[in-house]
């Protein structure tokens, strides 16, 4: 396949940009020729890789970490459709919380990851997409890979967004996490599934998920798929920061589904909004966008991945 690199020379802590000259070389040699772009700001890889989607490249990668997957799988869309259904979105993981890739069990090896590239496997795979109000109280849409969250996981991933992430993904998330639940006051958010009946909840965490894992490894939706067509949503109500402190190995393990406080549902299309006008922060793959009220819709088979 004819494949370009969307490469963040900032992932796996600057190594990625320092080392490309040797990465680079790897690549070559197990791919054969290749185009690639580095990015320089936000929503750059969008930009990069739409250009080569539109461009005849049949397979654009990721190099990076969730960030950058969610930017280049924007890239793959122009005006409300994918450019190109058959092209595949590639990944070499490169970044610090490595949601997207545990779904899939890959490492971070970067021969685990050129032997993806190097195969002619791929499969079809869903795409969210969610329609919420921007910072500036705009309308505002962007496309999802992996989960789309809100309520004290949007609060969280602000957190570790403003921090250094010197501690490494997973402290970086357990300490964001400690001051968002001291921080936060769950508010009461209605929401519909599909064209079910709009219904009120008190909300600690809602994760609409195409994957299995948010937050640095937790896993919010053990049977999240990434091609069955349909959204596997969790609510989490009436949990506090000790729930976190002494019961954190099921968030991990994905225990939680089983306890009282926990709902999980699938649909295709999933509407929220704030009942009393508070303040509701969405979190889009690791980033905070903006707020409710949002729409999320799954593309069943949008694009194509290298597996």
């Amino acid at each position: 396949m004819k494949t370009f690199l969307v490469v963040n020379p900032r992932s796996a802590g600057g190594q990625t940009g320092k080392r490309w000259a040797e990465l680079s070389a790897q690549v070559g040699r197990a791919i054969g020729e290749f185009g690639h772009g580095f990015t320089e700001g936000a929503m750059d890889a969008a930009r990069i890789a739409r250009k080569a989607v539109q461009d005849g490249y049949e397979c654009v990668v990721a190099v990076g970490g969730d960030g950058t997957i969610n930017e280049v799988v924007n890239g793959f869309f122009l005006e409300g459709r994918a450019i190109n259904p058959r092209a595949a979105l590639g990944v070499i993981p490169r970044g610090t919380g490595g949601d997207f890739r545990r779904a899939f069990g890959w490492d971070l090896e970067l021969d685990s990851a050129l032997a993806r590239l190097s195969s002619g496997e791929t499969e079809p795979f869903d795409v969210g997409l969610i329609e919420y109000v921007n910072h500036e109280g705009k309308p505002e849409q962007r496309y999802f890979a992996n989960i789309a969250s809100f309520g004290v996981s949007a609060v969280v991933a602000h957190e570790v967004n403003k921090s250094s992430k010197a501690l490494g993904g997973n402290l970086s998330f357990v300490w964001g996490t400690v001051k968002g639940l001291i921080k936060y006051s769950a508010p009461v958010v209605r929401f519909r599934a599909d064209a079910g009946t709009q219904e009120p909840v008190s909300v600690t965490a809602v994760a609409v998920a195409n994957g299995r894992y948010f937050g640095s490894g937790m896993c919010v939706a053990p049977g999240a798929l990434t091609h069955d067509g349909l959204f596997n949503v969790t609510v989490w109500s009436g949990y506090g920061l000790n729930d976190f402190i002494f019961k954190s190995k099921g968030v991990y393990s994905g225990e939680h589904v089983t306890w009282k406080g926990t709902r999980q549902l699938q649909c295709r299309s999933f509407e929220a909004e704030s009942e009393d006008g508070q303040e509701v922060l969405i979190e889009v793959d690791g980033e905070v966008p903006g707020r409710l009220p949002a729409k999320m819709t799954i593309l069943p088979g949008a694009i194509r991945l290298k597996v």
